[in-house]
C-alpha cells in the first residue's frame, strides 16, 4: 500500500477544493473516516455540511446515500423493509438508505426518537436487523449527521446513547471574508463538487483504517487519556461525565492524527488537540454551571489542566 500519510493528504487536498478555508475541520473529518467512526456536524445552514459529506464520498469512491430526517420519517424508511414478492412467493428485502458506505443523516434531530434509534444498531454494530434477519453493512461505513444548533422548534434532541456513538463533533463555522470571496469565485459557473474526482478507493480506506490501529500508544499516554476522561466525571460543573467510549474515541483519533502527521507513535499533543471534539458532546453540564455560563470547552480545559502531562519516555 502507498504511504498512508500521502493517501490521507491527497483526500484532504481534494476535499479542500470544495470546502475552502477549513483545513482543521477537514482533517478532523478525515480522522473520523480513518478511525471507522461517525461524525456529528453541528452548525447553521449553508456552511457546507452536505457538501463535505458528498466530497468525502466522491474522493474515496464510496457509495453515498442521503437521508433527510423529518418528523414523519419511519424507522423502516432508514433500515429498509421486507416486501412480499408475488412472483417468487416469498418476502424480499428492499434495503434502506442506511446500507451505503457514506451516509448523510441530514438534520437528524428533526426525526422522532423512534426513528433516531434506528441508527443505533447500524452505528455500533455495522448491521441492521429487519424482521429478525440481520444484514451486514458495507465497509468502510460512516454516518455523517448534521443538526442546526440554533433552531429548536419542531426538533427532538439526540439522546445521550445516540450522541455517545458519534466519534467526534465538529463545527464548520462561517468562512473568513477572503475565503467567502474564493467560494463565490469557485461557484461562478459550476459547483466544485461536480469537478472533483476519486483519488482513492474503499479498499484503500479499509487498509488505512488497519494502519491506524498499528500506531504505537505508550502506556503513559493511555493513562493520560483515561485520567482526562475520569476528570470530566469528577468535575464540579458536570452532571454526567464522558463514558469509556469517550476514552476509546480519544485513543483512536490520536492514533489517526499521528498517522496524518507522518508518525508511528502518539504524543500528548495529539490527545490535547482532540479532547474537545471527542469528549465535548458526551458531557452533560449541571444546571448551576449553565446558569453561570460555564461551557463544555471550559470544563475540558480545566480537566486537562488538572491532569499531569506524561514526560519523555523511551519507546518500548
Amino acid at each position: 500500500m502507498e504511504d498512508p500519510k500521502i493517501v490521507a493528504e491527497r483526500i484532504i487536498e481534494n476535499i479542500e477544493r470544495v470546502i475552502i478555508g477549513k483545513e482543521r475541520e477537514l482533517r478532523l473529518a478525515v480522522t473520523a473516516l480513518l478511525c471507522g467512526g461517525h461524525m456529528l456536524i453541528e452548525d447553521v445552514p449553508g456552511v457546507g455540511k452536505t457538501m463535505l459529506a458528498r466530497a468525502i464520498a466522491i474522493s474515496t469512491g464510496c457509495t453515498f446515500k442521503r437521508i433527510q430526517f423529518t418528523p414523519d420519517l419511519l424507522p423502516s424508511d432508514v433500515t429498509g423493509v421486507s416486501i412480499y414478492n408475488q412472483k417468487e412467493g416469498d418476502f424480499e428485502f428492499r434495503e434502506g438508505p442506511i446500507i451505503a458506505q457514506v451516509v448523510l443523516a441530514d438534520e437528524i434531530n428533526r426525526a422522532t426518537p423512534k426513528t433516531q434509534s434506528a441508527l443505533l444498531e447500524a452505528m455500533e454494530e455495522r448491521q441492521v436487523t429487519v424482521d429478525g434477519v440481520t444484514h451486514k453493512l458495507p465497509a468502510p461505513f460512516m454516518v455523517m449527521a448534521t443538526q442546526n444548533p440554533i433552531e429548536y422548534e419542531g426538533t427532538f434532541p439526540l439522546p445521550e446513547a445516540q450522541l455517545d456513538r458519534f466519534l467526534v463533533r465538529i463545527h464548520l463555522g462561517y468562512p473568513s471574508k477572503t475565503d467567502e470571496i474564493l467560494v463565490l469565485d469557485a461557484q461562478q459557473t459550476t459547483h466544485p463538487v461536480d469537478a472533483i474526482r476519486q483519488v482513492t478507493d474503499a479498499n484503500e480506506i479499509v487498509q488505512l483504517q488497519r494502519a491506524v490501529k498499528e500506531i504505537y500508544v505508550d502506556p503513559l499516554i493511555k493513562q493520560y487519556i483515561v485520567e482526562i476522561t475520569n476528570a470530566t466525571r469528577e468535575h464540579e460543573a458536570v452532571y454526567l461525565g464522558a463514558s469509556p467510549r469517550g476514552s476509546l474515541a480519544m485513543f483512536r483519533t490520536s492514533q489517526a492524527r499521528a498517522l496524518l502527521e507522518g508518525r508511528d507513535f502518539v504524543t500528548p499533543d495529539d490527545v490535547k488537540e482532540l479532547a474537545l471534539v471527542t469528549l465535548g458532546h458526551r458531557i452533560i453540564m449541571s444546571p448551576g454551571a449553565k446558569v453561570k455560563g460555564t461551557t463544555v470547552a471550559d470544563v475540558i480545559s480545566s480537566c486537562m489542566s488538572r491532569v499531569s502531562v506524561p514526560g519523555a519516555r523511551a519507546r518500548a
